[in-house]
């Protein structure tokens, strides 16, 4: 493995027993040697994709890390967008095509999401992964505005 990998056996080693810090493209270079995705490399194979929430990378300070909050498949496409939603304001989405799915961090505010078999809501700090191939609107019901970071992949 570390010959396929490029890794040195020593860091693999060091991995295994949790006394090293390794990169996110040393872990996807691993992760390929074992025949792998990089998400099942550093997830709970028990967890759902959507919501992995898995530490993949601390710093030296322990404020500094690299949280995985979800994954969906890609093949096509790949969007990222800034939103905004004043006090009582609204968007209403047709369904996108299947396989489609989006991907929202909520980054001030609460946002109401909802979705044809329910709504969530996300506030500053939380984010939603969902398929976006149903009828869905991002609705604002507070008083102040809501900002979110909006992906979406195909």
């Amino acid at each position: 493995m570390a010959t396929t990998s490029g890794i040195s056996r020593r860091m693999i080693t060091n991995l295994e027993g949790g006394d090293t810090n390794i990169s996110l493209s040393s872990l996807d270079r691993l992760a390929e040697a074992l025949g792998v995705d990089f998400i099942a490399i550093v997830s709970d194979p028990n967890a759902s994709s959507r919501r992995i929430e898995q530490v993949a990378w601390r710093g030296r300070d322990v404020t500094s890390e690299a949280v995985l909050l979800g994954s969906v498949p890609a093949s096509r496409e790949a969007q990222l967008w800034r939103w905004s939603l004043a006090p009582g304001e609204r968007y209403t989405a047709e369904p996108d095509p299947a396989g489609w799915h989006e991907m929202i961090v909520v980054t001030e505010g609460c946002l109401h999401i909802e979705l044809a078999k329910g709504g969530l809501m996300v506030e500053a700090g939380d984010f939603a992964i969902y398929s976006s191939a149903q009828a869905y609107a991002y609705v604002n019901t507070g008083d102040a505005p809501v900002s979110f970071i909006r992906n979406v992949v195909s």
